[in-house]
């Protein structure tokens, strides 16, 4: 399973390094962020479902492009690319997909960044049942222990919708609080969709 979350991983990275070559100069921005993982208050509050299984922080590393001026119909967004490692090495993901600063105001103050992509988790999906028939009392025991510790996601692949409020300290330096959500939207599987919850705070640094 980690060996899968690493070969993403590693496609990703490609995929990151594909863009940044492709832009002029390497363009675009660097992110680092640190997050406490699985937090429920955001989740609960927008009914987007929390989980509250799983404990420690979460790293998070990124790059986003220049804003894709022939995108117009679509906003000139951005697009970002990242990896998360949680540091009890429970649901560690990569994520791809668009992000559009908003300015509130003048420009270089503050702003927001909604965002939407799609994520890949090494994370447990389709736990076993706990209440199965002819198990040992060590299997049911195993299952018991993962139902209450464990996020159950439902998919590998997730929809990674986010959401920051930014504020740009000069030309190259921005911090972000940011929330990210992982879900399987009831549309890469039908039933448990207890989700993760990201939030924290990111320094950004442009190129």
């Amino acid at each position: 399973m980690k060996t899968a979350f690493l070969a993403s991983a590693a496609r990703l990275s490609l995929g990151v390094a594909a863009l940044a070559f492709a832009a002029p100069a390497f363009a675009g921005e660097a992110f680092v962020g640190v997050y406490k993982h699985d937090v429920t208050f955001i989740g609960s509050a927008v009914g987007l479902g929390a989980a509250g299984r799983e404990d420690g922080f979460d790293v998070h590393l990124g790059y986003r492009t220049d804003k894709l001026q022939n995108l117009t119909w679509l906003g000139k967004p951005q697009v970002h690319a990242m990896v998360s490692i949680n540091s009890e090495n429970t649901s560690n993901f990569v994520a791809t997909g668009f992000n559009w600063k908003v300015e509130l105001g003048q420009k270089g103050g503050f702003y927001l960044r909604p965002g939407l992509g799609l994520a890949y988790t090494d994370g447990k999906a389709k736990l076993p049942p706990a209440n199965a028939p002819n198990l040992t009392p060590e299997e049911r025991a195993r299952r018991t222990w993962l139902y209450y510790n464990r996020i159950e996601f439902g998919s590998r692949v997730l929809f990674e919708p986010e959401l920051a409020l930014g504020y740009q300290v000069n030309d190259r330096v921005s911090v972000e609080l940011s929330y990210t959500h992982l879900s399987n939207g009831q549309i890469f599987h039908q039933g448990k969709n207890q989700g993760l919850d990201d939030a924290g705070v990111r320094l950004v640094y442009a190129f």
